[in-house]
This record gives C-alpha cells, sequence and structure tokens, in this order.
C-alpha cells in the first residue's frame, strides 16, 4: 500500500523547497506555479519505485517548466523535448535518481506502457521514436538516421526552456515533412490514368471534380494531423491514468490549522479575577432589598482542603526533589584534573587516585506545565474532586517554582463580555479549520502572579466549585459566564499552537508538559470554504463538515500530513500528532475521566486483545494508561472511584469490620493518587 505522506516528503525532499504537495483523483499531474501547489494523481496501482519514478518526473517539471503557453508547435512536440531536459536535470541535480528512472522505465516497459511490443520501430515518425530512445533506450535498440541525427542532437543539448521550443519546433516540421513526402510519393505511384469509358467532361462533371479534389485535399490534411500525433506520449499518458484508482470519485480535501488570536480567544488571568471579585463585592453589599451573600461554606471547605492537602504536596515535592538529584547524577561526568589531593597521598602504595577531581554537570533543560480544563456540563458531577487533584498540581508546581499555566475551555464566557457581536477568533481563509466565536479559554491560574496573589486566587475560583455542588437560592450566586458548557476541546488544540510557544518564550522553559484534562469527546471542526449560491451574485466565506477518508490535515511547517478516520475520536489524536511533530520538547497527557460503563469501552479502544480476567485486574486498579490516543501518556481514570475522600473516617461506634474496611479503603485511595501523581514527577523530573 502507497504511503502517500512519505512520497509527499519524497517530492519536498527532491523539490528543495516547501511545496504544497496533494493527492487528488486527477488523471495527470499538475503544477502550480503561483500557488507552488504539486498535484499528483492517486496512483495506487504502481509499485514503490514506479511511484518514486513518476514523482522524481513531475517534480522535475515543478522544478524547470515554466508556465508558459506562448507556442504555436503542438503541445506533444513540445511535451517529448521538455521531458528529456528535465529528467536531464533532474539526474544532474541528483545523481542517485538517475537508478529511480531506470528501474521506473523498466517496469512501464516490461508492461508495455509505450504499446510498442512487436511493432517495427522504424515505422513510428522521429518524435516517437527519441521519445523512445530517452525513456526505454536501455532495453530497446531505436535506430537514426544521418538525416535524423542531427535533430536528435538538437534535443539532447537543450538547457533552457526556448531551447526545447526552438528544438520541438523543428522536430515537429521535419516530421511533417517526412509525412508529406511519404503522401506525395504514394500519389505519384498511384495509378491514375483516365478509365476508357470516360467521355469529354462537362461543366456539370468539372465543378463535381473539383468538388472531388476539395474533399481529397482535405482528407489529406486530416491524415496529416492523425500521422503526427506522437504516439508513445498518448499511450504513456493513457498508461498512467490506468495506474488511478477511480473506484472512489470522492476529491481529496486538505485542510490547516488557523492563527487563532490569542488577544480574542484567551481571558487573561486578571480579567477572571476582576470579574470574581467583583462580583463577590457586589454580594456582600447590604442592600435593604436583598441579603447578604454568605461564602463562609465554601472559604472553610477551601482551608479544609488545604490543611489536608499538605501530606500530599509535600509527598510530590520530596518525590521531585529526589528524582530530579538522580537525573542531574546521571548527567554528571567525573575527572582526574591532574592536580595531587594531598589527603590521598598516604594511599599511593596501594591506589593510583591520589588527584583531585571535577565533576561537571551537563545543563538539564527548564520545565513548564500547561493544563487545560474541561469547563463542560457533563464536569460538574466529578468536578470538585477533579479541581482538588488539580489545586494539588498547582501547590507543587509553585512549592517547587515550575512555570504554569490553567486554561479551562468554554463556550459560554464570550456571550456574557460581549454585548454586540463576538469579535473573530481567527482570521477567515479558505481550508483552514473554523474556530467558533463563542470559544474562549479562560485562563483561571498562572506563575505570573505573586504567591499571595494566586493563594487568594485559588480561594476565589473555589467559591465558583463549590456552587456547582452545593449551591442554595439563599447562598450566593457565580458569574454567568463562568457556567459550565459545552467541550470546546478541539478548538483548545488548536489554539495550543499559539499557546505553547508563547509560554516558553515568557516563561524561558525548553520543555513542557501539556497536561489535558475532560471527561468526553469534541465535536469535529468545520473547515472555511468559499461558497456560491445559485440565487446570490456574490460568493461568501462560508462552513463544511469535515468528511472523514477523503480528508487531509496539512502542516506547511512540518511538511507532514495526517489522514482524518471514520471514528469520531480520531479526530482528537489527529490534532495531538500534529501537536506534537511541531512541538518536539512538549509532552501531551491526557487525564479521561470515565463512567463504569465508558471505562470499559475506554480500554477496549486501545487494547483489543484484552481478555475477560485481564479486564477485571485494570477495573480492580481503576486505572488504564496507554500512551495511544495521540498522546504520550493517556489516562483513563474511573471517575465514582479516583476523586474518593482519601481520610480515614469513621463513625464513633463503627465495628472492628467497619473500621477495617474504611483504612483498606483510604489505603486504596491514596496508592492510587500516588500512582496517577507519581507518573507526573517522572515526566517533570
Amino acid at each position: 500500500m502507497i504511503n502517500y505522506e512519505i512520497k509527499s516528503h519524497l517530492a519536498k525532499l527532491l523539490a528543495t523547497e516547501d511545496l504544497v504537495v496533494e493527492h487528488q483523483n486527477v488523471d495527470t499531474a499538475q503544477f502550480n506555479v503561483e500557488t507552488r501547489v504539486l498535484t499528483l494523481p492517486l496512483w495506487k496501482k504502481a509499485s514503490s519505485v514506479v511511484y518514486d519514478m513518476l514523482v522524481g518526473h513531475e517534480v522535475g517539471h515543478a522544478l524547470f517548466t515554466p508556465n508558459r503557453w506562448d507556442f504555436d508547435t503542438p503541445r506533444q512536440f513540445v511535451n517529448v523535448c521538455e521531458d528529456i531536459r528535465i529528467e536531464k536535470l533532474m539526474k544532474r541535480k541528483y545523481p542517485g535518481i538517475a537508478k529511480t528512472f531506470y528501474v521506473g522505465y523498466n517496469a512501464l516497459h516490461d508492461e508495455d506502457f509505450f504499446e510498442i511490443d512487436g511493432e517495427d520501430l522504424t515505422t513510428f515518425n522521429l518524435a516517437d521514436r527519441i521519445n523512445i530512445h530517452y525513456k526505454v533506450g536501455s532495453f530497446v535498440d531505436v535506430a537514426f538516421s544521418t538525416t535524423e541525427e542531427p535533430i536528435v542532437s538538437i534535443v539532447d543539448s537543450c538547457e533552457t526552456f526556448d531551447d526545447v521550443l526552438s528544438a520541438a519546433e523543428l522536430l515537429y516540421k521535419f516530421c511533417k515533412k517526412q509525412i508529406e513526402e511519404s503522401n506525395t510519393l504514394s500519389i505519384e505511384n498511384k495509378d491514375i490514368s483516365p478509365s476508357p469509358d470516360q467521355g469529354d467532361e462537362t461543366f456539370e462533371d468539372e465543378f463535381f471534380d473539383d468538388g472531388e479534389q476539395e474533399k481529397e485535399v482535405e482528407s489529406q490534411d486530416d491524415s496529416l494531423s492523425s500521422e503526427l500525433e506522437v504516439l508513445t506520449d498518448t499511450a504513456f499518458e493513457q498508461g498512467a491514468q490506468q495506474l488511478n484508482d477511480f473506484t472512489n470519485n470522492l476529491e481529496s480535501l486538505y485542510v490547516e490549522t488557523p492563527k487563532v488570536n490569542l488577544d480574542t480567544a484567551i481571558a487573561s488571568n486578571s480579567e477572571i479575577h476582576v470579574a470574581l471579585e467583583e462580583s463577590w463585592v457586589d454580594q456582600t453589599t447590604d442592600y435593604t432589598d436583598s441579603p447578604i451573600a454568605d461564602f463562609s461554606f465554601p472559604d472553610n471547605q477551601y482551608d479544609q482542603f488545604k490543611n489536608d492537602a499538605k501530606k500530599e504536596v509535600n509527598y510530590l515535592v520530596k518525590e521531585f526533589e529526589s528524582k530530579k538529584a538522580a537525573d542531574a547524577y546521571a548527567r554528571s561526568n567525573t575527572a582526574r584534573t591532574g592536580v595531587l589531593d594531598c589527603s590521598k597521598l598516604h594511599t599511593y602504595k596501594f591506589s593510583e587516585d591520589i588527584f583531585k577531581k571535577v565533576t561537571t554537570l551537563s545543563d538539564g533543560k527548564n520545565h513548564g506545565l500547561i493544563f487545560i480544563l474541561d469547563w463542560s456540563g457533563s464536569m460538574s458531577r466529578v468536578l470538585e474532586d477533579t479541581m482538588k487533584q488539580l489545586y494539588n498540581l498547582v501547590w507543587f508546581c509553585s512549592k517547587v517554582q515550575i512555570p504554569f499555566d490553567v486554561y479551562a475551555f468554554t463556550n459560554n464566557y464570550s456571550h456574557w463580555k460581549y454585548e454586540g457581536e463576538i469579535p473573530s477568533r481567527m482570521k477567515k481563509e479558505e481550508g483552514k479549520l473554523y474556530v467558533n466565536t463563542d470559544f474562549s479559554l479562560m485562563n483561571i491560574f498562572t506563575s505570573q502572579v505573586s504567591r499571595s496573589v494566586l493563594e487568594k486566587q485559588m480561594k476565589s475560583f473555589w467559591r465558583v466549585v463549590s456552587w456547582m455542588e452545593h449551591t442554595s437560592p439563599s447562598a450566593y450566586t457565580i458569574p454567568g459566564q463562568f457556567m459550565i458548557s459545552g467541550t470546546p476541546l478541539h478548538e483548545s488544540l488548536v489554539t495550543l499552537h499559539q499557546i505553547i510557544p508563547k509560554f516558553k518564550k515568557e516563561n524561558k522553559v525548553q520543555k513542557v508538559q501539556c497536561v489535558i484534562l475532560t471527561d468526553g469527546e469534541s465535536n469535529p471542526l468545520p473547515y472555511n470554504k468559499i461558497v456560491k449560491r445559485h440565487w446570490e451574485d456574490e460568493p461568501f466565506m462560508g462552513c463544511r463538515n469535515i468528511r472523514p477518508i477523503h480528508t487531509y490535515l496539512r502542516n506547511r511547517k512540518t511538511g507532514h500530513t495526517y489522514q482524518f478516520q471514520y471514528q469520531y475520536w480520531k479526530f482528537t489524536e489527529v490534532l495531538l500528532e500534529d501537536l506534537k511533530e511541531t512541538f518536539p520538547d512538549t509532552n501531551f497527557i491526557g487525564i479521561r475521566l470515565l463512567s463504569s460503563g465508558e471505562f470499559g469501552r475506554f480500554v477496549r479502544r486501545y487494547d483489543g486483545d484484552i481478555d475477560d480476567r485481564e479486564m477485571r485486574q485494570v477495573r480492580k486498579e481503576k486505572c488504564y494508561i496507554t500512551n495511544e490516543g495521540g498522546y504520550h501518556s493517556y489516562f483513563g481514570i474511573l471517575s465514582s472511584s479516583l476523586f474518593n475522600d482519601e481520610s480515614f473516617e469513621v463513625e464513633e461506634d463503627a465495628s472492628k469490620s467497619q473500621i477495617k474496611n474504611a483504612f483498606i479503603k483510604s489505603l486504596k485511595n491514596k496508592k492510587l493518587n500516588k500512582k496517577i501523581l507519581g507518573e507526573f514527577i517522572d515526566l517533570v523530573a
């Protein structure tokens, strides 16, 4: 099976430029010199070496054939001469490609691509024989007369396209003259004596004869035109078309990720917390007609949780410091200095190790973390416990001074922020994925603020989190823009193309861990397309849904293309694979929160061979870790079990068995949490 991405890379390498290579259901290869788009047919029936030869040939046209049509010579004659020139120049530029052309044309000759098997080549016109000689001449003997050899030499010596036009015109006139001389000779040899029964011609007979003569001349011109056809060029084009697979006539579609405007797509950290603080102040103002909001419950809840989390955060810090020290030791290199160590002189009789040593430590990479949090409606059932885990990681990052940013994706924020038209998140360009204007990323936490400000922000935002699960009409309300909404995960992944380099530059980090925490799938993104409707005068920029199988995500920066699949979750994988290639110094970690029913489907999606016994063990562990799904590490976690309270609590009158079970449960939860968080430490350290 042909790997079209590899063939695209071959074309780019041969062209020595960032060509845009597309594989479409077209008859022949095409190259747009203005857009630098090389369109190649889907030669599915071609062998790999033939495919490479055809790619090399078409790249030759892309590199050396100008976009000119200012000539009167029949196109086939120009094409024969130009093929010879561009293949000569390609072999000169890439000597190694000569073997590819040799083997490729040998394979085509074996399949009689030029339809010359069993034919007498001496009956072919000069253009056909030149075409055969330069393409399969290593396998077929082609003879040229002394009068033809100068023409062959002129064609062979072409270096520019102007040379080609001159040679093609000379070749065409020579072939035309040969055919005319051949036709004249045939006419002269005919018996043109009048028939015995033919009498004197009347005026009508004379008129009739003139008409017949006129028709005869036209017939001769048509015959001449057909005889001047370069049959081997026609056969080659038809043969190349037969390599195509037109069983599915759907045109391939190539889309690209747009550049998202971060100024409109991201609600800044200061903007978020100014809005929250204003809301809390407004609700605590003593109006006569409204009660004063009470924040004691969420604030006390936060204080208690923070106090309980100290042990876990300290554990993370300890693990991090030990692993970091081990990594530093592994990167160290100790060497002798040549200077005597006086403290070891007494050992000189039984040890040669009496010289001072110096230890050099190669530089490790600075790390940073980006968190992408699902702020959708389905997260409400696990939001509080999810945020507890996130808070632990934020406290950890703050304590060990790792730069971080936490974003929550939403479809709701912009509708509350803007009273009128919402500004666009991107420049609309045809073929680019479409990012909806209602998409926003809320930068809820960042290491850019001081520790005291961060602490205040985390406590303030906890009121939002607590309200989601413990709301009461008589308590307080949260601003409308912070309500949970849809799942614009794909929009977030597209936006990471701008967020990651910005984060690395601002925080001066080399390695980034990007943690994506969600409980569901995202909808596919549409793409921009210029649409012309019959009832409208002017076309407009509209949207179309992605068509699986025949649609590719193209990255001009990396040169990679990624094919979309039918499975809905594959869209996410394509976007992640694109991110991984674009940012090789970034680890993408997925945390998927799953219900009991979803958990089994998730495991079997990435491990179809798992048997019932193994599945029972995975369910017992309540966590499944894979490197599939587009992530470097992908955690599938039972939401109902991971986020249970870890604390060991029992009633005063509890029995021994109840105490035992509660203790075992708390240990299991702690073990599972440490397993998950330990993975982060391994990556960060």
